[in-house]
């Protein structure tokens, strides 16, 4: 089976079929995912802004993370679970908008970005304390991570409006 014809039967499943048919079911579902998007991204914001050494200074950053992480993986399920309700609407569509496919390589070089500072650049991070200097690692990693996540809120403003 080729891609094509894996992404129309995705298509006309029942509830690709239900959500591209009721005119109110994809926008509450894509307002859903706008609402997780900017949790999302909200939450990382304030993470790499602390590792980039300009905000929230006064609180460590292994604290700060443990304490926003959380809602931001909550919101990243809701986010991936309604981005997939709304992909499975007009899935050949999606796949094969410039926009669409850059945001999902953008999101894997996020997940990059994100692994490799927790693998690497924050084993050390509780010993940081509240200082307003960190590594160099770590501010760079914070920096990577808010252009990346700019970048995917644009690229998925971008595929609305590039749709055809």
């Amino acid at each position: 089976m080729d891609l094509d014809r894996a992404l129309l039967w995705l298509q006309s499943t029942a509830i690709a079929q239900t959500i591209s048919e009721n005119e109110m079911l994809f926008p509450w579902i894509e307002s859903i995912h706008v609402l997780a998007i900017v949790l999302v991204v909200g939450t990382i914001v304030v993470v790499d802004l602390r590792l980039i050494g300009v905000a929230s200074l006064d609180r460590a950053a292994g604290t700060l993370m443990r304490d926003v992480l959380p809602f931001t993986w909550g919101a990243f399920v809701v986010a991936a679970i309604t981005g997939s309700l709304l992909f499975s609407s007009n899935a050949r569509d999606y796949a094969h908008n410039f926009f669409f496919e850059g945001k999902l390589v953008l999101l894997v070089l996020a997940g990059l970005n994100m692994a490799v500072f927790h693998l690497v650049g924050a084993r050390d991070i509780d010993r940081w304390g509240p200082t307003r200097r960190t590594p160099l690692a770590a501010k760079t990693a914070g920096a990577a991570s808010l252009l990346v996540w700019m970048t995917v809120v644009a690229f998925g403003r971008w595929i609305g409006f590039t749709l055809h």
